[in-house]
């Protein structure tokens, strides 16, 4: 790569210049591991996006794009990477470089269109649970191929006999929370953000609601959408002024990060910039406000758990102990370790349905280590992880439910009320 060259490409991407290709990032990356070629590790992937980034590779060039289309965007590369290299952002600023020229396949433009509009989001969801509650989605979560394990993950929301409620305690000591709620979360795992207001209160936090909130806009940034990222953003920064709360509780991993990048997600936008800075200072994922507060401890649920490590908690926030912390409030619970926790499932926001066979081999792994654990449950911080791991489950006859640290601690504190514990 020539002076000029390189500059262009240190301009266009800033932090690229870091990486030295030491090698580090390989054993972490997923898809390297998975198809063992260097065009599909992050160094690897670096250098593509260098080049098309100062032009000496084209931006139609099919066999470049197709290495820069199978990366996860887990960001493990991250964690692993001692020179700092800020990945998941070069890959963001590429994808939007390309989107012009690049359409997405059909179904993900469908599905960011959706996530963009409430009332069509809304729609979508009712759907959903609709295909969920009459048992459609576990017929069809039978057949072959990635429409069956659509409708398998689906399927795999199901709860079952839900969480009784109990009355927590609202001493509100410990400040103002406004919790997100979510679109997968609301629309499809309503119970655990009604877990997630009650283990808040329960443990001081005083809860108020956003009123006007919307999508978080991580799947359209990662997809090269950024435009309707920045529009999503700067409405849930407005939304969560008003709410005037102290904290921004998410409980869910991808949306948690998005939210605290999204600084430097409008950091040309001299009107927003500062309000998105001090908006990402609030945001928490649940478990790091129920670590500072304790957790409360709970009662013994008596099942045998592992904990499943979702890569936007783990690389994207950098949290690790505070799920801990949560599961450890539970009394003797039996948590069991699962090797390679940090590893991605191949859930990737979308990346499942529009890359299912490369997907799917990321995921395979996931499944021996939690088969190995004899686990009862499997717990992860995100939905797109539950709903991986979830299907997977089911479609290898497994027993083993994915279910949120959060639902563990809620059914905790509930089977504490009933019998006869402070509530």
């Amino acid at each position: 790569m020539s002076a000029s060259a390189s500059e262009a490409a240190k301009r266009l991407l800033p932090g690229s210049e870091l990486c030295v290709h030491c090698g580090f990032c390989l054993q972490a990356c997923p898809t390297y591991l998975a198809l063992d070629d260097e065009n599909d590790s992050p160094r690897g992937r670096i250098v593509l996006m260098k080049a098309i980034a100062d032009g000496s590779i084209s931006t139609t060039d099919t066999a470049a794009l197709e290495h820069l289309d199978r990366c996860l965007g887990c960001r493990a590369c991250e964690t692993a990477c001692p020179s700092g290299v800020p990945y998941g952002q070069l890959l963001e600023a590429t994808r939007e470089r390309l989107s012009p020229e690049r359409p997405l396949p059909f179904v993900a433009r469908a599905i960011l269109w959706t996530f963009a509009r409430h009332w069509a989001l809304l729609v979508a969801m009712t759907g959903a649970r609709v295909l969920r509650a009459t048992g459609i989605a576990k017929v069809l979560s039978k057949l072959p191929g990635s429409s069956g394990f659509g409708m398998a993950m689906l399927h795999s929301t199901r709860r079952g006999v839900h969480n009784q409620p109990w009355t927590p305690r609202a001493s509100g000591a410990l400040g103002t929370v406004a919790t997100l709620d979510g679109c997968v979360m609301e629309g499809l795992f309503s119970d655990v953000n009604r877990a997630t207001e009650r283990t808040l209160s329960e443990n001081g936090y005083r809860l108020t609601h956003a009123t006007g909130q919307r999508c978080c806009g991580a799947l359209h940034a990662h997809t090269g959408d950024a435009a309707t990222a920045r529009d999503l953003a700067r409405t849930n920064i407005a939304a969560f002024e008003r709410s005037g709360a102290e904290f921004v509780a998410v409980n869910s991993a991808g949306c948690g990060s998005m939210l605290k990048e999204y600084g430097h997600l409008l950091h040309d936008d001299g009107a927003w910039h500062d309000r998105a800075v001090a908006f990402s200072a609030k945001v928490r994922d649940v478990s790091e406000l129920l670590a500072v507060a304790g957790p409360v401890p709970g009662a013994a649920i008596g099942k045998r758990v592992t904990y499943d490590a979702p890569c936007h908690l783990m690389h994207g926030q950098r949290v690790v102990n505070p799920p801990l912390a949560v599961l450890g409030a539970i009394e003797g619970l039996n948590l069991v370790p699962l090797n390679d926790c940090e590893q991605c499932c191949g859930s990737a926001g979308i990346y499942n349905l529009i890359e299912p066979d490369v997907s799917d081999r990321v995921l395979a792994p996931k499944l021996a280590n939690i088969a190995a654990t004899n686990a009862q449950i499997v717990a992860t911080g995100n939905p797109g992880c539950m709903m991986q791991i979830g299907a997977g489950l089911a479609r290898t006859g497994s027993k083993t439910v994915a279910r949120h640290p959060i639902e563990l601690l809620d059914a905790s504190y509930g089977r504490r009320a009933r019998l006869g514990g402070s509530s």
